[in-house]
């Protein structure tokens, strides 16, 4: 008697296996198609929503790009804005050096010429008493 309920102890184990195995194949078909229907309702919403706006991929890469390009711009401009005034700076700077180089060389013209009065009248006084030495 315990062979036989053993073996039918057996038998229901087995066929609750067979049960579960059937169950959980089901299962797995079933969650298959679930992703299935998953991915095509993916795909309908997708389309539904370029329906909606057929440019919006387009819009929206264009916008990020703009996006992109403001935040180069405002670094650019400021660095601009910088060497606008270093250039109003060192211009100013050239230019003042460049006034007192005018001015420098108006006073050399100035002491050349004197300088050069100054030996002719030295010249002719020389010239002078060499003609009284003789």
């Amino acid at each position: 008697m315990s062979k036989s309920a053993l073996s039918t102890f057996r038998a229901k184990e087995e066929e609750i296996e067979k049960k579960k195995l059937e169950v959980k194949e089901k299962v797995q078909a079933q969650l298959g198609r679930i992703e299935e229907e998953t991915k095509r309702l993916a795909t309908i919403r997708e389309e539904l929503e370029a329906l909606a706006d057929p440019m919006k991929k387009e819009v929206s890469v264009v916008r990020k790009k703009i996006d992109a390009v403001n935040k180069e711009l405002k670094p650019l401009g400021q660095t601009c804005q910088k060497k606008e005034k270093e250039y109003k700076e060192a211009l100013e700077a050239f230019n003042e050096k460049n006034k007192e180089k005018v001015q420098l060389i108006s006073r050399l013209m100035e002491l050349v010429g004197e300088s050069e009065k100054l030996r002719m009248k030295k010249l002719e006084e020389l010239s002078k008493s060499i003609e009284t030495i003789r």
